[in-house]
Formats: C-alpha cells, sequence, structure tokens
C-alpha cells in the first residue's frame, strides 16, 4: 500500500457508494413495491446532520450532497442508496442530505424496510455487503491514519437476544461449540475466514493491528465480514476469558439469512452499528 494515499481509500469519495455485489434492479424492485415517492426541491434537505429519522432513500433524479458540518462528504447519483447507516441503528443522523439539482426519491422508513428484508432476504444480503466493504474501507483508512477509536468508548453490541439466540443454536445443533481458554488466538488479521463465531460464554478482544477496537460478550458475533465478501479477515481476535464459540460457516450463514430473515436483519444491523462507532474515528 505504499503508492495508496488517503484519498484513494476514502469510501466517501463521489462512485463509491456502488460496491461490489450492489443490485440496481433488485433494490428498485424493493423500493417500488414498499416505498414512498418524495421530492426536493434544489437547496432543499433529505435529513440534515443529529436529526432523528428512520428513512432510507433510493435516489431516482438528480444529485445528492452528503455533508457533515461544511465538509462535502459524497454525491449521490441516481440509482444510489443514502441514508441507510441512521435507518438500520436509529440513531441521529451523523450527515445532511442536500439536494444538489430538483431530485426526486423513493423512501423506506423502519418497517418498511424490515418488511423489505423480510419479503426478499436478498435485498437484507446485499445491503450487509455494502456494510462490510465500507466497513473494511473505513479500517483501513483508520489504521493507516493510526486514528482507530479506543475500545473503551465502544459498546458492547449484542446481536443476537435470547430469543434469537435459541433459534440460532435450534437450527444449528448439529454444530459443536468450539472451547478457547484465556488468551487463545481465535482468528488473525489478513488470513482467510471460514467461519464466523457467535459466542455462548465468556468474551473475545477484537484488535485491528496492535489496538483493541471491540469486545464480543455472550449473543455477540464476529468474523461475519469474512463470510459476506469472502475476503481476508480484517480482525484479530483473542480470547480474553475461557470461551465457548459456536462456529457458523458460509452455507449456515446464507441458510440462515435467506430461510430466518430476524436473524439477518440483526446481522445487518450489527454490522451497521459497527460501521457507524469506526467512522467516528473517521470524522
Amino acid at each position: 500500500m505504499a503508492d495508496t494515499d488517503a484519498d484513494d481509500l476514502d469510501f466517501t469519495q463521489p462512485s463509491r457508494r456502488r460496491t461490489l455485489g450492489y443490485d440496481p434492479v433488485l433494490t428498485r424492485t424493493c423500493f417500488d413495491s414498499l416505498g414512498t415517492e418524495e421530492r426536493v426541491a434544489a437547496g432543499g434537505s433529505f435529513f440534515v446532520e443529529n436529526q432523528l429519522t428512520d428513512k432510507i432513500y433510493l435516489l431516482v433524479e438528480g444529485e445528492v450532497s452528503l455533508r457533515r458540518g461544511a465538509r462535502s462528504l459524497d454525491i449521490v447519483k441516481p440509482g444510489e442508496i443514502f441514508g441507510e447507516l441512521a435507518a438500520l441503528t436509529h440513531q441521529p443522523r451523523s450527515a445532511s442530505a442536500v439536494a444538489r439539482t430538483p431530485c426526486r426519491a423513493i423512501s423506506l422508513g423502519a418497517r418498511q424496510l424490515r418488511r423489505a428484508i423480510h419479503e426478499t432476504p436478498e435485498f437484507g444480503f446485499m445491503l450487509m455487503n455494502i456494510m462490510v466493504t465500507r466497513l473494511r474501507v473505513t479500517v483501513a483508512m483508520l489504521n493507516m491514519t493510526k486514528s482507530l477509536p479506543d475500545w473503551r468508548g465502544a459498546p458492547e453490541i449484542r446481536v443476537f437476544d435470547d430469543k434469537l439466540m435459541a433459534t440460532l443454536t435450534s437450527a444449528l445443533q448439529e454444530r459443536t461449540p468450539l472451547h478457547y481458554p484465556a488468551q487463545k488466538v481465535i482468528m488473525k488479521e489478513n488470513e482467510g475466514g471460514v467461519f464466523m463465531y457467535v459466542v455462548l460464554e465468556g468474551r473475545v478482544a477484537i484488535s485491528v493491528g496492535s489496538q483493541v477496537v471491540e469486545r464480543v460478550g455472550p449473543g455477540g458475533v464476529f468474523g461475519e465480514m469474512a463470510l459476506v465478501d469472502q475476503s481476508t479477515r480484517a480482525a484479530t481476535a483473542v480470547a480474553e476469558t475461557e470461551c465457548e464459540l459456536l462456529p457458523v460457516n458460509r452455507g449456515d450463514f446464507l441458510d440462515l439469512t435467506k430461510n430466518r430473515p430476524e436473524i439477518g436483519m440483526s446481522l445487518l444491523k450489527a454490522v451497521a452499528e459497527r460501521l457507524r462507532y469506526m467512522d467516528t474515528g473517521y470524522r
């Protein structure tokens, strides 16, 4: 990466929003079937920074500028989606979306988004692929600039509640849980990934380079990025305490997200929350 500068890695640059795996036909079908058309005049806003709204948008006509304070982050073109992080995490907007020209878009509220993912699991998997791609680029940027966020400010995200944990373990009852003693390395950054892991007991530290960025406890998940995009590991995981982990291979993962949309929705939200947290270091 010696010849790569910050702009080469900046996922906020124009044309970066369409990632590998983005399906514009599938996206338009889902938005058309459940969404609401919205029009915004040039200079108007779809949403503003720190506003609490739950809509995700598909731009049909015009151009939208994404801004954080006075800083321009991205230009959204027709056929691209925006506003997905706040819609998935139910947190205030981290940027403003301002119409550069007269715009027409289709919006999905939180309820419509959940319905779209339940009715079309492929749409949820596509969104997860987008989140994973952006997360990888964000982590690479932060690692390169030595500005990874301090793990002590990170929430411990529980992906699956007790009900979903019961559903998951029942669906994977033939899988044998793995036991790891404290300080055992579970996976290494830049290695190939075969499994994601669901923490049944104990706590796991996730690090990028030499910095711990997250801790995962019971009901939490790690290693899912390699199953989504079939790339190498973005982080290292070490058992902080004695751990019991449920391994999930890619076949299991695809089956779960297709046939149990509530599990796919929980994983998608977790990836979005992780991206949002990492993005605080990018600001």
